[in-house]
């Protein structure tokens, strides 16, 4: 049955527009349109969403590259005049190498210009403890010939790339980010600052290196950042997880890392995401906007407007 919320908070900031650049639902209870109808009414002006992979309703037969075009017709029907859905995002294999560009064709072909491009998680740590991706990427997926050969199709078609990595993967990033420059990438998740495994025990280790490792990657000025995954279970102590938490705490607790990653790529290159419903066992729809909202206080009102809903309308052409 669908989970129920109380929300804890009443909305900061609710006139301020909001681009959801990144969101996922499916058919039936898990999360679906009416649950996040719901999250949107409750104070937030949440104007545009981005619908991302998350395999739902992949086709049942056919070939099987071209199962997840499923997903984009389903989430094309899930549009409306509220915004909801805006974009789509869906999944192509990568490691189908130049044969990649029928799979997006056929995308483009359901989705029309909802479709925005495609996310082929790569997460990998040698640590057994650490959540690597669902797809079973191996490492260095980003550096290998036929994985780029699919992105280059990507590419070609002006469409986005978007992916899931861990801090220690981002130099992989980089350089396929140099060697193909028309490439618009996506960064999900922070850059994925891992915190379980064996980065439990020390993570300002781990934030340093994160640190450097994005200074180095914001160089390269076709590489976009989504701010969010703040409440994913690889990337928070588990103290923090222990029960839900006031926009306040949670605030406290990412701004260091969300300001200098700001800081580093610039608002332009920079939008929050809620990575809903993925984060909302420790923090429901309305305190994670309100966290965002405290963090962002700071910043102009120009820069606010480019993390907030600019810089995603920009990467996402909605």
């Amino acid at each position: 049955m669908t989970q129920q919320h109380t929300y804890a908070e009443s909305a900061i900031g609710p006139d301020i527009p909001i681009v959801e650049a990144h969101h996922h639902m499916w058919p039936g209870d898990r999360y679906n349109r009416r649950d996040l109808e719901r999250d949107i009414s409750q104070g937030h002006r949440v104007i545009k969403t981005v619908f991302i992979d998350c395999a739902a309703n992949y086709r049942t037969g056919g070939p099987g590259h071209l199962r997840p075009v499923g997903e984009t017709e389903w989430a094309l029907s899930q549009q409306g005049s509220d915004g909801i859905c805006a974009g789509i995002v869906g999944h192509a294999d990568m490691y189908l190498g130049s044969r990649a560009g029928e799979v997006l064709d056929a995308h483009l072909e359901a989705g029309g210009r909802s479709f925005k491009g495609i996310r082929h998680n790569v997460a990998w740590d040698r640590h057994p403890d650490t959540n690597n991706a669902l797809r079973g990427a191996p490492e260095f997926a980003l550096l290998d010939a036929t994985f780029q050969a699919g992105t280059a199709e990507v590419a070609k078609r002006g469409l986005v790339f978007e992916t899931w990595l861990y801090f220690n993967q981002l130099g992989d990033m980089k350089k396929l980010a140099r060697s193909q420059p028309d490439l618009r990438i996506v960064l999900n998740h922070l850059g994925g600052p891992a915190c379980n495994g064996p980065y439990a025990a020390d993570r300002p280790a781990m934030l340093a290196e994160w640190r450097r490792n994005m200074a180095d990657l914001a160089k390269a000025p076709n590489v976009f950042l989504k701010i969010g995954g703040i409440g994913y279970k690889s990337f928070v102590a588990q103290s923090v997880l222990d029960g839900p938490r006031s926009s306040e705490f949670l605030a406290g607790y990412w701004k260091p890392e969300i300001c200098f990653a700001i800081e580093t790529f610039g608002p332009e290159r920079s939008m929050f995401e809620t990575n809903y419903p993925e984060d909302r066992h420790l923090t429901d729809f309305v305190v994670l906007w309100n966290t965002y909202k405290r963090i962002a206080a700071d910043f102009s009102a120009d820069e606010r407007s480019w993390l907030f809903e600019k810089a995603a309308r920009s990467v996402y052409d909605i």
